[in-house]
């Protein structure tokens, strides 16, 4: 699949998403695995990855919400009232898209935002494994999602998108 294609794919994906064509939210996500077109870093975005991102920071209000031991399992996250970095962005995604959408622009910013906090350290998932650093903080997870957050800002407000 070449950029073009990839990129209109990736749109059509949130035109749906956006339009209400949406998978059952009782279901088990489906985690994209990424490629070099989802590794590039200046993606159209929308207003909903702003979205997602201010909701994710919601909800990741303080310490006491934060589980630091994500298993990528939602389900017991939700039911003892604590939340991963990876769990916070998929229950986002949900509340503003309808569906979890596992390499949305929002979340690959987050990704990034990771790479550059690490030097580019290599993870097998970076949104889990960067949580489940033991050198990680709280407040780590919550400067990710700021700058996360300031890069869509800065390209939705550039026109971006």
């Amino acid at each position: 699949m070449n950029l073009k294609n990839a990129i209109a794919a990736g749109m059509v994906l949130q035109l749906a998403a956006a339009t209400g064509a949406t998978q059952d939210t009782d279901q088990e996500p489906t985690f994209t695995p990424t490629s070099p077109e989802l590794e590039m870093r200046e993606q159209p975005v929308a207003e909903e990855d702003l979205q997602i991102l201010v909701r994710a920071d919601e909800i990741l209000i303080d310490d006491t919400v934060w589980n630091r031991e994500d298993d990528r399992n939602c389900k017991d996250d939700e039911l003892a009232g604590r939340r991963s970095l990876f769990c916070a962005l998929q229950k986002a995604c949900i509340e503003v898209l309808g569906a979890y959408d596992h390499r949305r622009v929002a979340l690959q910013e987050v990704r990034f935002a990771i790479v550059d906090a690490t030097d580019g350290r290599e993870f097998a998932h970076r949104l889990r494994d960067y949580n489940n650093l033991p050198e990680t903080q709280f407040d780590d997870v919550k400067r990710i999602l700021v700058v996360a957050r300031e890069k869509v800002s800065i390209r939705l407000a550039d026109g971006q998108n």
